[in-house]
């Protein structure tokens, strides 16, 4: 049979006193290594995905002050003034 559940196995190396520490969290979140890596990629993903909108807003906002929108009004005008 291929790999369990669906599951890949993935080597990594971290330095001894990270493992220790690594180990520490696993037994004080009653986790195993897999259960704990798996829920550290899973917030670094989310954290990922927050910094790229909220890159993007901060582009938005730095070009809707380059075009002088400051205001819904000011939407509303470059919404509605081509058509």
């Amino acid at each position: 049979m291929g790999a369990r559940r669906g599951r890949v196995a993935v080597t990594i190396s971290i330095p001894p006193t990270v493992a220790k520490e690594y180990d520490r969290i696993a037994r004080a979140t009653a986790k195993n290594r897999s259960e704990l890596f798996r829920e550290m990629f899973d917030a670094y993903r989310r954290a990922r995905g927050e910094e790229a909108f909220n890159e993007l807003q901060r582009y938005g906002s730095r070009k809707a002050r380059e075009r002088g929108v400051r205001t819904e009004r000011d939407v509303e005008r470059l919404v509605f003034e081509d058509r």
